[in-house]
């Protein structure tokens, strides 16, 4: 766990293990206390505790027992609530902001009795409510403490257990599949925050509509000359009053964050500070693995995707007679693309140093994706009951957020224009979405268009994001190194100039970068295939999947990718160790560097390969911490090449490096 902050964690746990466990139970006390625990992340915080665990920093059975005890004497505090008050507790100030979770809490304690403590225990936003609920009921102490022991226990266990399986096997998977990890658990960080954001802001809103809708007509009253335009919006006797106040105070919100946005912008000239410290961000997550995922998503954006959905809806909607809705559709896409490319046309954003052509600010993809999905679920959403009427801007915060997280990963974008595209989409779809709201009052059948445009959407793209990932990752590869050696300089000092080291935080993925290669590889290839070494070509998801097949020798399973300073090797050689369960490995990357006769410079490492199986799960090769048997087999393989073995003065490692002639 490479980072500094949680060395400082880690370094005050060893230092105070007692106070640790105060800590922790801390956290499960307050997540147990009654209407506190709602906003108390027990989860992410548990599971890092047990991240901790596996790692060794804190003593397992110690906090399982905190955790437990924290857990336990915070349901007996809501317990003593729930007696103290009685009846009389929804009246109390805390618990009438939450009716609802009091009403799923008693109905739950009333059908499943004791049970009910202990199922409680593992149901999200009811848990804090079921004890004060008991002791509400007056449930008698001798049969409420057994129980709720029982499921402070097991549920302390539970939570535990995911990042304690994480941190116990975490060393043998980083080294291999750190960045893979860390990139995609990065995406589903940023989409649970969306998630959370669509789904919190849409039911406040929901919450708050009449309230709203009330002040508002008190304004126009107030204020006639300009309350006659909001008044057309507000009319009390109209159903859609309420949804239309709520896009338009979305609308106020968020075209005042674009329009804040685009002058930041163009005050700044080019790419914000912030820009610049995610695209580094980002370029240091690269993996082979993950590139060929997020550029599949990074397609969901593309023509070949979105029109065929967005026709396939259109047609339905003239199909239907539903002239209104197809207008506004077809104006939302059609007048969204035009305004996007003007803007981009108008705006000179400086790209990053990956994307060699396209849009610059805002993102085009992204805006469209906005508007596709964000419009489109304007026409649908006031068709749906209640409180479903959020999932389809759910639907389209998940789609947008993962389109743009990936064009961010590959460098295709600054933040700036993955913000701004989504903000003036958002601008856009809410104008369009006002006046449709205002001029069409009729419903229609909503299920099927939902189905053919969600529909065709998936098979576009399950048909075209599978053939994009070697497109997309060529447009925008790394850009070539601008650092330059004379050739013969680098045989004879420029060499010690190149990286020691992997760059790489965390001690064990920092791989000693001990071989340097002038010229092409194939000499290379051919030499050390004579000595029984064999190429691996770059190991796909489907070979990754393989893994789990414990039936399959080690040594046909593959060894996963690496990548140095965001580039994928371009060569991986293995050579069977005698004993089946070990193996050497050659790695050569691009080098940080060229030289000035155009010749290509390769920088790597050679490892000794263990195969392990964390847990029993998954195989995986990983590196051992001498290399030097695979140093020496791979001097032999390489005796009588122009080749030479040195020092560096700087490291005081040995670096081997080579000149293949061509």
């Amino acid at each position: 766990m490479p980072t500094a902050w949680l060395d400082s964690l880690v370094a005050w746990i060893t230092a105070h293990p007692l106070a640790a466990g105060v800590l922790i139970a801390l956290i499960a006390f307050c997540d147990a206390l009654a209407v506190i625990g709602i906003v108390v992340p027990a989860l992410p915080l548990l599971f890092a505790v047990g991240t901790l665990i596996g790692l060794g920093h804190i003593d397992g059975p110690y906090a399982l027992a905190c955790a437990a005890l924290g857990a336990f004497f915070g349901d007996g505090l809501s317990y003593w609530i729930g007696r103290r008050w009685g009846t009389h507790l929804s009246e109390q100030w805390l618990f009438r902001r939450y009716p609802q979770f009091l009403a799923r809490g008693e109905r739950m304690f009333r059908r499943h009795g004791s049970l009910g403590i202990v199922i409680a225990r593992f149901v999200g936003a009811v848990r804090p409510f079921v004890p004060a609920i008991a002791g509400m009921l007056r449930m008698p102490l001798r049969r409420y403490a057994p129980a709720s022991l029982f499921a402070c226990v097991a549920w302390a266990a539970a939570f535990l257990a995911p990042g304690w399986v994480f941190g116990a096997s975490y060393d043998a998977v980083a080294a291999v599949a750190d960045k893979l990890s860390l990139a995609i658990g990065a995406l589903l960080a940023v989409l649970v925050l969306v998630w959370a954001v669509v789904l919190y802001t849409y039911r406040w809103f929901a919450a708050h509509a009449n309230h709203l809708l009330a002040r508002a007509l008190k304004w126009t009253r107030e204020h006639p000359h300009l309350g006659k335009y909001a008044a057309a919006l507000i009319d009390p006797n109209r159903p859609e009053s309420p949804s239309l106040v709520l896009l338009a105070a979305c609308l106020l919100a968020i075209g005042w964050a674009w329009f804040a946005w685009l002058a930041a912008v163009l005050a700044r000239g080019g790419p914000l500070a912030i820009d610049r410290s995610i695209y580094e961000a980002m370029s240091k997550l690269r993996n082979p693995l993950a590139d060929q995922l997020m550029a599949a998503l990074a397609s969901l954006g593309d023509a070949q995707i979105l029109v065929p959905a967005a026709a396939a809806a259109l047609a339905w909607l003239l199909w239907r007679r539903r002239w209104m809705a197809a207008a506004h559709w077809l104006g939302a896409l059609v007048f969204g693309l035009a305004l996007t490319a003007l803007l981009g046309a108008a705006i000179d954003m400086p790209r990053p140093p990956t994307a060699s052509s396209g849009f610059g600010f805002p993102s085009i993809s992204v805006t469209m994706a906005t508007i596709a999905f964000g419009f489109f679920a304007v026409l649908i959403a006031r068709e749906l009951p209640g409180r479903n009427r959020v999932w389809p801007y759910l639907v389209s915060g998940v789609v947008v957020t993962t389109l743009g997280f990936a064009r961010l990963y590959l460098g295709a974008h600054w933040l700036s224009d993955i913000a701004g595209g989504m903000l003036f989409g958002v601008v856009w779809l809410l104008l369009l979405g006002i006046a449709y709201r205002r001029h069409v009052a009729r419903s229609f059948l909503m299920r099927p268009l939902a189905g053919i445009f969600y529909g065709v959407f998936v098979v576009a793209a399950l048909w075209h994001a599978p053939h994009q990932p070697q497109r997309l990752l060529a447009q925008f590869a790394p850009p070539p190194p601008a650092y330059s050696l004379e050739t013969e300089n680098w045989w004879q000092h420029g060499w010690a100039e190149l990286p020691t080291r992997r760059d790489e935080r965390s001690k064990s993925l920092a791989w000693p970068l001990d071989l340097q290669v002038a010229g092409s590889l194939e000499p290379l290839r051919d030499r050390l295939g004579a000595a029984g070494w064999r190429e691996q070509p770059q190991a796909d998801w489907i070979a990754t999947l393989g893994l789990l097949d414990d039936d399959t020798p080690p040594l046909e399973q593959p060894v996963l990718p690496a990548t140095f300073e965001g580039r994928a090797e371009a060569l991986l050689m293995l050579r069977a160790g005698e004993d089946g369960k070990h193996q050497f490995a050659l790695r050569l990357w691009p080098a940080p560097a060229r030289l000035n006769d155009g010749a290509p410079l390769w920088i790597g490492t050679a490892q000794v390969l263990e195969y392990r199986r964390p847990f029993g799960v998954a195989g995986l090769w990983q590196p051992m911490q001498d290399p030097q048997p695979a140093h020496a087999a791979l001097r032999e393989a390489l005796r009588g090449a122009d080749a030479r073995e040195e020092r560096n003065p700087k490291s005081g490692g040995v670096v081997l490096r080579m000149r293949t002639g061509e």
